[in-house]
C-alpha cells in the first residue's frame, strides 16, 4: 500500500535495513545518558543543522510530537498571552488547548482563501506570543515566509512561534523569520510518528531563562540544560532519533528538495486544472500548500476515489472537519517516489 495520506506517510524505503542496523547494534537497548547515545544526539543536531540551514545559534530539541511543544510553548514562553492566527483545523486545535492553561490567550482567524493580512491586526500585548500555523494541514493552505517575516519585524517585542509539521524538512524554512518553530517526522522527513523537533532562537532562549518555568519535566530549562549535554530529561525515543540521523545523512540539501517539492506541486496545479469531477480546494495560489494538496469533488465522487484508490493499492487522505465529504488530501512529500505519483495521476485521469 502506498500512502499518501498527509501524516502518518509513506516512510523512506532504506527504514527496514536501518531498523536492523539498529538492532544489530545494539541501538535498542542503550541507555539515554550513555556517551553511545549522547554521540547520536549530537550528530543528529549536526546533521539537521546541516541539511535544514538551520542557524548555528538556535537550539534544537526533541520533543515526543508538536502536539508536545504546543505544551511547551504554553508553559514556558507564554507571560502576558498569546495570539493564535489560524485558518484550519489545526491551528485552532493549538490555539484551543493553548487557552486551557493560559486563558488570556485569544484566537484571531482568517478565511481559507485570504492571505494572512497584518494590517488587519489591532495592537497586541507587548511581550505576547504570536503563534501562526505554517502549513495547515486541514485544508491545504500555507502562510509564506515574508508574512512570518514581516509579523516578527512589526512586533519585536514579543515571540513569534511557528508549527511547521507538514512542511519542514519538505521546504525551506527562514528560521530566522521566527524564534520558536516546530514539527514532527512523520510527514516530510518520511519517518515512523513518536518524534517531534522544537527548535530555538536565542531571544526565545532568553525569554524561556527569564521566565524560569520549572514545573514540568519538559519544561524549557530544563530541557535546555539537559540537551547543553546531547540529553533529554526523559527517556527519548532513542530509536526515532536514530533513524533521523540515518536519513538525514543520505538526505539533499533543503534547497534541493524544495526544488524538487515545488516541482511536484506545479505539476499537480496543472494536472488537476484538467480534470472535469475534480479540482484544488484552494483557488488562491497565493495561499496553496506546496506539501499537502487538497482536492474537491462531490461526496460521491470523492468516496468512490478514495474507496476505488484503496483497492489499488494507494491510501488517500481523507478530508478533514468541514471539508470531510467533498475533498480528500494527498500528501507532497520527499519521500514519495515519482513514479508512484504517476500512478496516482493515471489513475485521477479519468475523473
Amino acid at each position: 500500500m502506498i500512502s499518501f495520506y498527509p501524516g502518518p506517510s509513506r516512510v523512506h524505503d532504506e527504514i527496514p535495513a536501518f531498523v536492523k542496523d539498529a538492532f544489530r547494534d545494539g541501538i535498542l537497548s542503550i541507555n539515554h545518558r550513555s556517551e553511545e547515545f549522547m554521540a547520536i544526539s549530537h550528530k543528529t543536531i549536526s546533521l539537521l543543522r546541516q541539511k535544514l540551514d538551520i542557524p548555528k545559534t538556535f537550539t534544537i530539541f526533541f520533543t515526543s510530537s508538536a502536539t508536545e511543544c504546543w505544551e511547551i510553548i504554553a508553559q514556558s514562553m507564554v507571560k502576558a498571552g498569546s495570539y493564535h492566527f489560524y485558518n484550519g483545523a489545526f491551528g485552532e486545535k493549538w490555539f484551543d488547548y493553548t487557552r486551557r492553561l493560559c486563558p488570556s490567550s485569544k484566537g484571531i482567524s482568517f478565511a481559507t482563501e485570504e492571505k494572512l493580512n497584518l494590517k488587519k491586526i489591532g495592537p497586541l500585548k507587548k511581550d505576547s506570543v504570536l503563534c501562526i500555523t505554517q502549513n495547515e494541514t486541514s485544508n491545504g493552505t500555507q502562510v509564506d515566509m515574508a508574512t512570518i517575516r514581516a509579523l516578527k519585524r512589526n512586533h519585536p517585542e514579543c515571540i513569534v512561534a511557528v508549527d511547521a509539521t507538514s512542511s519542514m524538512a519538505g521546504i525551506s524554512l527562514a528560521f530566522n523569520a521566527a524564534d520558536i518553530w516546530f514539527g514532527s517526522v512523520q510527514k516530510c522527513f518520511g519517518l515512523p510518528a513518536g518524534l517531534g523537533l522544537l527548535i530555538c532562537s536565542p531571544k526565545a532562549m532568553q525569554r524561556a531563562a527569564y521566565l524560569g518555568e520549572r514545573k514540568h519535566y519538559n519544561s524549557l530549562t530544563f530541557m535546555s540544560e539537559m540537551m547543553a549535554k546531547w540529553q533529554t530529561p526523559y527517556t527519548p525515543n532513542v530509536m526515532g532519533i536514530y533513524l533521523l540521523m540515518r536519513v538525514l545523512e543520505r538526505s539533499k540539501p533543503i534547497v534541493a528538495v524544495h526544488k524538487k517539492v515545488i516541482d511536484r506541486y506545479n505539476e499537480w496545479i496543472s494536472f488537476l486544472s484538467e480534470r472535469k469531477d475534480i479540482a484544488h480546494l484552494v483557488k488562491n495560489k497565493a495561499v496553496q500548500s506546496y506539501t499537502v494538496i487538497p482536492v474537491s469533488a462531490s461526496p460521491e465522487v470523492a468516496q468512490t476515489i478514495k474507496s476505488q484508490a484503496k483497492k489499488k493499492g494507494m491510501l488517500l487522505g481523507e478530508g478533514y472537519g468541514i471539508w470531510k465529504a467533498n475533498t480528500f488530501r494527498i500528501a507532497n512529500f520527499p519521500a514519495l517516489k515519482k513514479k508512484e505519483l504517476k500512478k496516482l495521476m493515471r489513475f485521477l485521469k479519468h475523473f
